[in-house]
């Protein structure tokens, strides 16, 4: 028997292996967390054909604010509202000095499966490969697409990006410190996340909703929506690096019907439940679905009155978003839904419907079915007339909260809520 020992011996050393002792365990696979996020909606959806960017040939340099930080970033990008193949020519990331420039030195190229440049499918999203660089958290990233084939093609966007991305003249500028402006925007465009390594005991926030958490009519260019306030106050707590926050809000999203964007029941495998590194889901959502019936925008019907839902036809919504985070071993949190008497848009706010509000959020106060809750009606009503918004906390619409109204969502959430 000593012959064919010393063979299986010669062939183990053949193979790398080591006779008489165990082999090494595979190294675990790197972990994720989400720093940051934007729901993709479809761009010819958001706006009338040809009021959306024009990134035909061009680079597109937009800017993004993280929560958590690293050593490494995954970019995610999307083409899931295209129709054909979106093309991405070159792609580097940076750190902004401004809306069109970055520092000397930092620019990195992306790569996406070891090439430079990717045609992403329609329907698709994509995700770069890792790019080794440290990011503080609460910095800025700067990201820079050039995308040679898009002509004809409907952008996937998110339209309330709320800072300014400088679009290029024809041409790839993504290794330039600057890039020349032929136009800005202030949606995201393409891409829909950030991704860093993730550390012990680190989680993420979904912020989930729809105008209200998005930010609409806080100022451009200060991250004043309550979800990058909380942010701050997280960091202050010196929870910066533990506790993630992105925001998954779409202006004119609804519960239960598709409007700006898909559904929330809809999109909340992509957008909430597929999060990576996320527990915990503050759900703030509904309004539309009661505001939208009836209601009029230059003219033209939202939704005819008779899709008005009851109280119990919006609670059946939530309890549909509790159990599918339940099944994903997420927390979710359910917050009241604002005051909206005086709004601007007609037929949004009325009388008969103000009861079905108050009955939701009776439910999501008392129910006990969400984790937990979080009152920002209670917030920012105005006690003297508690359907409104508190004057110094109402925009000018009287539907979205103002700057000041936005910090006060933020500074009214319980830093408690997130250590359980």
């Amino acid at each position: 028997m000593t012959a064919p020992i010393l063979l299986l011996g010669a062939l183990c050393a053949a193979a790398g292996l080591r006779t008489g002792s165990a082999a090494a365990p595979p190294a675990s696979p790197q972990r994720w967390t989400t720093t940051w996020a934007a729901s993709p909606q479809a761009a010819w959806k958001s706006g009338p054909p040809g009021s959306y960017p024009d990134a035909a040939g061009r680079t597109i340099r937009e800017r993004m604010r993280v929560t958590v930080g690293g050593d490494a970033l995954q970019v995610r990008l999307s083409n899931e509202f295209g129709t054909g193949p979106l093309v991405i020519g070159s792609a580097t990331v940076g750190v902004p000095t401004g809306p069109g420039s970055v520092a000397p030195g930092s620019l990195k190229t992306l790569t996406f499966s070891g090439q430079k440049s990717i045609a992403v499918p329609p329907g698709a999203p994509v995700l770069s490969d890792p790019v080794e660089m440290h990011i503080a958290a609460g910095s800025d990233v700067s990201i820079s697409l050039y995308c040679p084939q898009t002509r004809d093609l409907p952008l996937t966007d998110h339209a309330t990006g709320l800072r300014t991305a400088v679009i290029s003249p024809p041409g790839d500028f993504t290794s330039n410190v600057n890039v020349p402006q032929a136009s800005n925007t202030t949606s995201s465009l393409y891409v829909t996340a950030l991704l860093v390594p993730r550390k012990p005991g680190q989680v993420a926030i979904v912020a989930f909703g729809d105008s209200i958490t998005d930010g609409n009519r806080s100022a451009v260019d200060t991250l004043s929506n309550w979800p990058d306030d909380f942010a701050r106050r997280l960091a202050a707590a010196g929870l910066g690096e533990k506790i993630a926050i992105v925001n998954e809000g779409i202006g004119g999203n609804q519960l239960r019907h598709d409007f700006a964007g898909v559904s929330a029941e809809a999109r909340f495998d992509r957008d909430a439940l597929s999060i990576p590194g996320a527990r915990y889901i503050v759900l703030l959502e509904g309004i539309n679905d009661l505001g939208f019936p009836g209601a009029k925008m230059m003219g033209h019907l939202l939704a005819p009155p008779s899709a008005m839902p009851t109280a119990n036809d919006i609670i059946a919504a939530y309890r549909q978003l509790i159990t599918r985070a339940h099944d994903h071993g997420l927390k979710i949190i359910g917050a009241t839904l604002t005051p909206w008497e005086g709004t601007d848009l007609p037929g949004y706010y009325a009388a008969l419907k103000e009861p079905v509000r108050e009955a939701i959020n009776h439910w999501i106060r008392t129910s006990g079915e969400f984790d937990d809750v979080i009152d920002f009606d209670a917030v920012l009503r105005d006690p003297a007339h508690p359907h409104r918004l508190l004057p110094r906390y109402a925009s000018s619409d009287h539907l979205h909260p103002s700057d000041a109204g936005y910090r006060a969502m933020a500074d009214a959430v319980n830093l408690s809520l997130f250590g359980k």
